[in-house]
């Protein structure tokens, strides 16, 4: 086997390459605010916008236009949602909160009327059911 030895060269900062020494000096700068007599430390400032999650009630609509669509509620919300997303996708959250709050009035009435409806129903043929079994007297 061919054994080559290499030669490394130390620098005078005590094995730290000159790059890392002048960035922790920058770095100690920034921190403590700079020694008198030193350059003013520039900072820069980024404005990241902060995430607003809208709820758009979009599966909530299809399924009560497709399931529970009393009176065309289900369908109505489902129109609202699909706005509520436009405005979201735009950048309007304002707009995008308003039609899904239209959007979620309009879910909760559909859902409470259809399973008012099925219930009144349920009760009617049952009664029905129950009233033609008993022989007349």
């Amino acid at each position: 086997m061919n054994h080559t030895s290499q030669a490394f060269l130390t620098s005078p900062s005590g094995g730290h390459p000159a790059n890392y020494e002048r960035i922790k000096e920058e770095y100690e700068v920034a921190e403590m605010g700079g020694p008198h007599g030193s350059t003013s430390v520039r900072t820069t400032v980024i404005n990241m916008p902060r995430e607003v999650a809208v709820p758009d009630h979009v599966v909530w609509s299809l399924f009560n236009t497709l399931f529970f669509n009393f009176c065309c509620l289900g369908f109505i919300a489902y129109a609202y949602s699909v706005k509520s997303r436009d405005r979201k996708m735009v950048g309007d959250v304002t707009g995008a909160q308003a039609y899904a709050s239209t959007a979620k009035c309009l879910n909760i009435s559909a859902l409470v009327l259809s399973i008012f409806t099925v219930v009144i129903t349920i009760i009617v043929v049952v009664s029905f059911a129950v009233s033609a079994s008993r022989p007349y007297t």
